[in-house]
This record gives C-alpha cells, sequence and structure tokens, in this order.
C-alpha cells in the first residue's frame, strides 16, 4: 500500500468513525431497558426472520431471570433485503406462515409461554431496539447484537433450545443451504460419495444441491419442531448462516457451519462446532468427522 492509499484509508476511516459518533449521539437507550410490566412474565415482540428469532433467545432467557416468556413476532413489516434477493417470504420480514411453522417449537421449550403474532400486546421488550444502533450487521456474532443493545450476557457455549431427538436420522448426515451467505468457490462435490446424506430445506435449495450429491435425499418438515428433533437426532449437520444452521446452534449438536466471506454474523461456540469458508478446511473437517 502506498502513501496515497494509505492516508485515502486513513480519511475515510475517519468519517465513518465520525458518522457512527454523531449517530450514536441521536440516540437515547431502549425506553424498555429496565421494563417489568407484570410479576410473573416477560412479554417481548420481534420482527426478526426467524433464524434471527432463534439467535435472540439467548437475549430473552437472561432478560427474563426464570419468569415465563410471551413471544410476539410483527407480520406487518417489509423485508429489508435488497430486489432480486432470493428469499421464501418475498417482500415480507415474517408472515403468518412463518409464525406457524417457528411456534411448536418455540412452545416445546419449558421457557415460553406463548409465541404468536403481534396484535397491540403490551411488551416489555421491543428485541428489533438494535436496528437503531449503527453497528455493522454484517459482522460479528447476532445473538451478541441483542447483548450490546440490553446490557445483558449469557453463555452461548451451551444449549438454548432442547428438543427429543428422532432416532429415524441416526446414521444420516444432514445438509441445509440457502442461496444466501454462500461461502465463495465452496462446493460439495466431494460428498457424492457419502452415502446417508440427506438435504433439509426448501424444494429449490434442494434440487440446487443435487446437482452436486446426484443421490441425495430430501428431508420434508411439517414444522420447525420437527426439522429441529430431525437435526439433534443426526449423525452431524452442515450449513451455511440459514434457519437450519441457527437451530443446531441454538442444539449445540456436531455441526459445521459454512460461513459466509462477506457477511460472517454467525459464530460457531462450543463444543461439536465446525466452520470453514474455505475448500481444503472444508474436506478436511468432513474426513475426520466420518472416522
Amino acid at each position: 500500500m502506498n502513501f496515497i492509499q494509505q492516508r485515502l484509508g486513513d480519511f475515510f476511516a475517519k468519517r465513518k468513525q465520525q458518522k457512527y459518533i454523531r449517530q450514536l449521539e441521536q440516540l437515547s437507550p431502549p425506553t424498555n431497558l429496565y421494563s417489568n410490566l407484570y410479576p410473573d412474565k416477560i412479554c417481548f415482540s420481534h420482527i426478526g426472520l426467524i433464524g434471527d428469532i432463534i439467535y435472540s433467545i439467548p437475549c430473552m432467557l437472561a432478560l427474563a431471570k426464570g419468569k415465563k416468556i410471551e413471544l410476539f413476532l410483527d407480520t406487518s413489516q417489509k423485508s429489508m433485503y435488497p430486489k432480486g434477493h432470493k428469499h421464501y417470504n418475498g417482500d415480507k420480514i415474517l408472515t403468518e406462515k412463518s409464525v406457524a411453522f417457528i411456534r411448536p417449537l418455540i412452545l416445546s421449550n419449558a421457557a415460553f409461554s406463548t409465541c404468536e403474532a403481534h396484535s397491540g400486546q403490551p411488551i416489555d421488550y421491543d428485541l428489533n431496539e438494535f436496528r437503531r444502533y449503527p453497528f455493522d450487521y454484517r459482522m460479528g456474532n447476532i445473538c451478541r447484537w441483542y447483548f450490546l443493545t440490553f446490557g445483558v450476557n449469557y453463555d452461548l457455549g451451551k444449549p438454548w433450545l432442547t428438543v427429543v431427538p428422532s432416532l429415524k436420522y441416526s446414521s444420516e448426515i444432514i445438509i441445509a443451504r440457502s442461496f444466501r451467505y454462500r461461502a465463495a468457490t465452496i462446493n460439495y462435490n466431494f460428498l457424492s460419495t457419502v452415502e446417508n446424506i440427506s438435504f433439509i430445506g426448501l424444494p429449490d435449495e434442494y434440487e440446487d444441491m443435487k446437482k452436486a450429491i446426484p443421490h441425495l435425499k430430501h428431508i420434508v418438515v411439517k414444522d420447525a419442531l420437527e426439522l429441529a428433533e430431525a437435526i439433534a437426532g443426526c449423525r452431524f449437520f452442515i450449513g451455511n448462516q440459514s434457519f437450519p444452521f441457527a437451530v443446531a446452534e441454538a442444539l449445540k449438536v456436531k455441526r459445521v457451519l459454512e460461513v459466509s466471506n462477506q457477511t460472517p454474523n454467525v459464530i460457531v461456540e462450543g463444543k461439536n462446532g465446525y466452520d470453514f469458508c474455505y475448500q481444503p478446511q472444508f474436506e478436511k473437517i468432513i474426513k475426520e468427522l466420518l472416522q
């Protein structure tokens, strides 16, 4: 890097920092930072994608401090993805269908007493408060975005969801790979010689993965609880930064994460976790897990 490039880099870094400080100075802390509407429960709202909802659970548990959790999901918000960015919810962040999909998994965990669409119910904490802050949300750890906003902590090395594993998939390797958040140059062709391998996800995602693994089977689930039970019961799980990996991370099953080189905002923490964004390292990890 020559002198001019260095000076330009310093200039733009300084401008970015100044912009961050100006935005931060205009903000007040979350209005519900110390909220406590009810003696026996804590109520939350969220507009996030279903994976973001899974990653917000540690914050909810930390804020609830043993009280029952009521979760209300806002289905009125338009998508924040750029036009042409492929996503199953179309132009909405969250739909009634996605609420129905995730509800059985949320309610299967004892900490939660309610999971339904938000229709004006009083809440203690709006989990979307983190979006007001000028943080670079392409980076870091989604779970910790909530910690930074509400001033809490939770041991992310421990499970924050539990389900009964499905014994049906005990010999299966399960893959999930969305069209978003793929690592550049990664391919799954080397898995075409591996037996007992299945895909969990949308039909078009499955058809795309069959190009690399022709004998790949498709696991079709009716809801997120069934998905979680399959992942909990499989030999090991491979996924990119999409909803199924969020579930695998919450369960702390044996899991391998494909890290997006452009948006590395999912972090593997705790035992049984591996990650990759380069092909030789990916193949090394899988070879060792197959032994």
